[in-house]
């Protein structure tokens, strides 16, 4: 295990802000940095990042947290991983502490398959170094392919010795299970024996956007008419082909920063760029681009170059992409290589300003691109023609944003010679097709509902507001942010004067926040009715008598995970105002913190208030359900308990005109 000197290390230095940057593109908003949520496809920022409180909110999908969180739910990490994961990032070297046999035991399946395809790239990439065959083999391929020694190291290539079961027997004896070797697909199990699926192939590790090995791809160098050129890791819990990109933990910094990512089709293509010094470049590894590979992109920048060679394939393939990566509302550039070229021999050969400066002038816009390619299959052919300018008005559609679509248009018309209102007629047909599927998939999707009773009760149920939930979740808040704040608190107490006749004294005296909270709700008897909140109310008054000081980053340490999940998602909601910009519409957003006394006494108030009101509807009811009883105790008590509500009414008025 860890030990918690390491953990603790980790926490005080990682920045949550460099961590997320990583993954995310963030921008500035007031104290804040926001960006589109790395958990569902969005147009609009939701995704909050807090510097200060050192925390993330995802307004989109609810999730929020740490550093360590983030990385929990964005890369699939556990724990222990995520812990790994920062030291690594800032150097911290990491303590040990003897594990149990127990907590071996429970180390998880998706943990356990991830360090077998570590082990791998470990064991390939020492054999291609050290070994005989591995350097007579492997490494002469490489270099043969112009790859130096620190490129090979990079990418941590390797090679897989073409031997039937070189591989697993070194991974059984190292400790590895069997079990494991299988479900990555490094081993095939067959009834009376096992061997290597990538015996005799120089190896390319797959990475995540985090650096951890998710699969491999092997290339052989045979003339074997019987075996695939290229074999990749088989779909598996770590590794799924379609949102994976190859290049993406070594791109994603280059891509953020150059505000562009370039899209190449195979690994040495990749490879051959970064040597050359062009790094935002990933691919899609041979495979069709899928919308989960464009939203790995998306989360770095909205701009995409696709790179390709001229074989008529790869241009349908490019074509294709180009649609799905417009419908995700991305900007797209296509650049096309000379005739014989792609992008490994291109870069491989041209220096580097020649290589930027022809990726400039020659990355043409996706309409001019497409029209000049279609052209030439049309050859003067009006039929083609008309097909192929329907083909572009398509393409066209998938754009959401309005602006570019009419300038796309415009284009579209003067390129190809045609007037701008038949282009426009056409788009609406689309348009109006795209609609009347979409209402019908509706209309089928909510008769299948129909008779769904339970369901449409309980949504009906959520959409009400919950006012003890909301009050009770005030009070959390106020804890969690200004629990150790001192402030002056009005006390009102009934005293006698000389002649013995009771009178209202108001005094002022400061309290902590948590001290005022605490015996406000001692003083009525009240308990949280919310679960959770009771146990975060529980554990934030234990907290703050114990301490003297109040550390949000330690507190969030020493929560549960679906607890600290709840502390964010309450912390960052008040900074949802800032994803609106209200200022830049001259709307400013009172700040709590200029009014803390108040907004507590309020509260307070407004949940004892809600609380009564709650006994007297109950004492309602039992009078209206028992009516052969004499009621008048319970009567009495109604009124006592109305006079109540009047005097926090009172009271509540009095406070919010002392500070307004």
């Amino acid at each position: 295990m860890i030990s918690q000197s390491t953990i603790d290390t980790v926490f005080e230095t990682a920045r949550v802000e460099e961590v997320i940057g990583d993954f995310v593109q963030l921008k500035r908003a007031g104290s804040n940095l926001k960006g589109l949520s790395p958990f569902v496809d969005e147009k609009t920022p939701s995704f909050m990042v807090s510097p200060v409180k050192q925390i993330w909110k995802d307004f989109s999908s609810g999730k929020g947290g740490n550093a360590v969180t983030f990385l929990m739910e964005h890369e699939h990490f556990s724990y222990p991983e995520a812990i790994r994961y920062l030291a690594k990032k800032y150097n911290i070297e990491i303590e040990e502490t003897e594990q149990s046999s127990e907590e071996v035991a429970v180390a998880n399946e998706k943990e356990s398959m991830y360090l077998v395809s570590e082990f791998a790239g470990k064991y390939f990439h020492d054999i291609l170094q050290n070994s005989e065959e591995g350097k007579a083999i492997g490494l002469t391929y490489f270099k043969e392919r112009g790859f130096s020694q620190d490129t090979i190291e990079k990418f941590g290539l390797g090679y897989s010795p073409n031997v039937w079961d070189a591989f697993t027997k070194e991974a059984i004896d190292k400790g590895y299970q069997l079990e494991f070797l299988e479900k990555t697909g490094l081993t095939i199990v067959k009834e009376d024996k096992q061997f290597d699926r990538f015996k005799g192939r120089v190896m390319f590790p797959i990475q995540s956007m985090s650096g951890r090995v998710l699969g491999f791809g092997g290339r052989i160098l045979t003339n074997d008419k019987k075996a695939a050129k290229y074999l990749n890791s088989p779909e598996s819990e770590i590794y799924h082909k379609s949102k994976v990109l190859y290049g993406i933990y070594h791109a994603k910094q280059a891509i953020a920063k150059q505000d562009n990512c370039y899209l190449v089709e195979g690994y040495t293509d990749v490879i051959q760029f970064n040597q050359a010094g062009i790094e935002n470049v990933v691919a899609s590894s041979g495979t069709a681009l899928t919308p989960d590979q464009i939203n790995l992109v998306k989360r770095l920048t909205k701009n995409m170059t696709v790179l390709f060679d001229g074989d008529a394939a790869g241009l349908r393939a490019s074509i294709r992409g180009i649609d799905l990566i417009l419908e995700a509302g991305m900007n797209v550039r296509v650049c096309a290589f000379p005739d014989g070229e792609d992008p490994d021999s291109f870069a491989k050969k041209t220096p580097l300003e020649e290589l930027v400066r022809y990726l400039e002038e020659n990355a043409k816009d996706f309409i001019q691109f497409k029209a000049s390619l279609l052209m030439k299959e049309a050859n003067n052919d009006p039929i083609k023609k008309a097909d192929l300018i329907r083909d572009m008005v398509v393409s066209i559609s998938k754009i959401s944003d309005r602006i570019k679509r009419e300038v796309y248009m415009q284009e579209c018309s003067r390129i190809m010679d045609i007037s701008e209102d038949v282009l426009f007629n056409t788009l609406a047909q689309i348009d109006k097709k795209e609609i009347a599927d979409a209402n019908k998939k509706f209309k089928a999707e909510q008769k299948e509902k129909a008779f769904d009773v339970v369901k449409n009760e309980n949504f009906q149920q959520q959409t009400k507001v919950n006012i003890q939930f909301e009050l009770e979740q005030k009070i959390i808040e106020i804890l969690l942010l200004y629990g150790n704040t001192e402030e002056e608190f009005e006390d009102v107490f009934l005293k006698a004067d000389e002649e013995g006749e009771l009178t209202e004294v108001k005094e002022y005296r400061k309290y902590k926040v948590f001290q005022r909270i605490y015996m406000s709700l001692q003083e009525d008897e009240i308990e949280l009715a919310n679960p959770v909140f009771k146990a975060i109310y529980t554990d934030l008054i234990n907290y703050y008598n114990q301490t003297d000081e109040f550390h949000m980053e330690q507190y969030l340490m020493q929560l549960q995970p679906e607890i600290a999940g709840e502390v964010t998602s309450i912390l960052m909601n008040e900074e949802k105002e800032t994803l609106h910009n209200w200022e830049v519409k001259q709307i400013f957003v009172k700040q709590k913190e200029q009014t803390i006394a108040q907004y507590v006494t309020e509260t307070i108030l407004s949940l004892r208030w809600y609380w009564v009101n709650s006994i007297v509807e109950e004492l309602k009811q039992s009078i209206g359900h028992e009516t052969d009883k004499d009621n008048a105790e319970t009567l009495s008590l109604v009124i006592d308990y109305l006079g109540l509500t009047n005097v926090f009414a009172k009271k509540l008025g009095r406070v919010m005109s002392r500070y307004s």
